[in-house]
């Protein structure tokens, strides 16, 4: 079996990154977020890329990290409020916007992965959401097509991985990395644990490895994105 496993981050791309490229990442805030592959990319100097992200990180960590040298173009994402430097890019104009609802966003990552061009949804119906897409009634309710997202690269993050590629996800960071493990022509995952071929029952599987092109081990940062605390204790 030709081997799915690289030594390194920047081994797992090679090979995979041209400018203007479009790429799906996986994570919700900073939970199940594929770090040391944004940083991968970031040192790679790729730019001009199309990001597809339920958000963008924050300013110092994540899908942010690229937002601060300037490598993306584009955002197609759901919620991007913890990010300083996005909103100032947004602002100035200097960074284009698609805003998805969040389940809408998850679907049409889900719909490009099972080959599905479009689907009609009533979310966003009668609001800017809609603006330009197609319109259609059924049963007496209006419902917009949305057009199913095939990315050229996906990056994930899983907790554990066989040899075959075979992923699975721990607790919220199964988030939307199931989704955007399919929808891209090439699939990269970085994972915390490696075990041998057949010690995932597969009935735990959640990410089949025919799904998934290359896996590089990785030690996590966990990073939390908003700390709250008590306070003093009296």
């Amino acid at each position: 079996m030709i081997t799915k496993i690289y030594d390194t981050p920047t081994a797992a791309l090679e090979g995979l990154l041209f400018d203007g490229m479009t790429i799906a990442a996986g994570g919700f805030g900073l939970c199940g977020i594929p770090e040391k592959l944004i940083i991968a990319l970031r040192e790679s100097g790729v730019k001009d890329l199309t990001v597809v992200s339920n958000n963008a990180g924050v300013d110092d960590w994540g899908l942010g990290l690229l937002l601060k040298t300037r490598q993306v173009k584009k955002m197609i994402s759901s919620y991007v409020g913890e990010n300083a430097e996005f909103e100032r890019q947004f602002i100035a104009r200097e960074l284009q916007i698609e805003f998805s609802p969040q389940g809408t966003l998850a679907e049409r990552l889900r719909a490009g992965g099972a080959g599905i061009p479009g689907f009609y949804t009533p979310t966003g119906a009668g609001t800017v959401v809609a603006e330009g897409k197609e319109h259609k009634e059924f049963d007496g309710r209006t419902y917009i097509l949305e057009r199913g997202i095939v990315t050229d690269l996906s990056l994930v993050k899983a907790h554990t991985a066989d040899p075959a590629g075979n992923l699975v996800y721990r607790m919220t960071a199964r988030n939307f990395n199931p989704m955007i493990a399919t929808c891209g022509k090439v699939t990269v995952a970085e994972v915390e644990v490696l075990v041998e071929l057949g010690e995932i029952d597969p009935e735990r599987v959640h990410t089949p490895g025919i799904f998934v092109d290359r896996i590089v081990q990785t030690m996590p940062e966990r990073r939390i994105e908003q700390r709250t605390t008590s306070g003093e204790r009296p």
